[in-house]
């Protein structure tokens, strides 16, 4: 066997167990508690970018498809963990903020009104702050 054919089938034993390899990463962010917290879309999204740009290398300057494709299912396995973060972040946040009552958000909305606009009266400005006048 030649080293080329040596390196080739490391190359490919490699990448399909990465395949694999972002299984668990992806059941674990889905199942995270805490909103996927732990995941960090930096990396992800630095993976998934230098996955795609692998991808369109092996295709433009290589016309490898299969190197191609090989990179393609790695970006989209990065894709798949930075969407499910994404999906459980947002229903995380949902769920430990309890949904004010159409009434509550009004009150709120004046109150914020009153504490962070300035009222002029005649030539005297005056702050309201928790319905005082000062």
């Amino acid at each position: 066997m030649r080293l080329e054919d040596i390196t080739l089938a490391l190359f490919a034993a490699c990448n399909f167990i990465r395949l694999f390899a972002y299984i668990p990463q992806i059941h674990k962010a889905a199942t995270d508690k805490n909103g996927a917290s732990a995941i960090s879309y930096t990396t992800w999204g630095v993976f998934l970018i230098a996955n795609m740009s692998t991808s369109a290398y092996a295709l433009v300057n290589r016309s490898d498809w299969w190197l191609a494709a090989c990179f393609a299912c790695n970006a989209l396995c990065c894709l798949a963990i930075l969407a499910v973060a994404h999906w459980k972040s947002l229903s995380h946040a949902r769920a430990s903020q309890p949904s004010p009552k159409l009434s509550d958000r009004r009150r709120s909305l004046l109150d914020d009104v009153r504490q962070f606009f300035l009222v002029r009266i005649g030539s005297t400005s005056v702050a309201v702050r928790n319905g005082s006048r000062r």
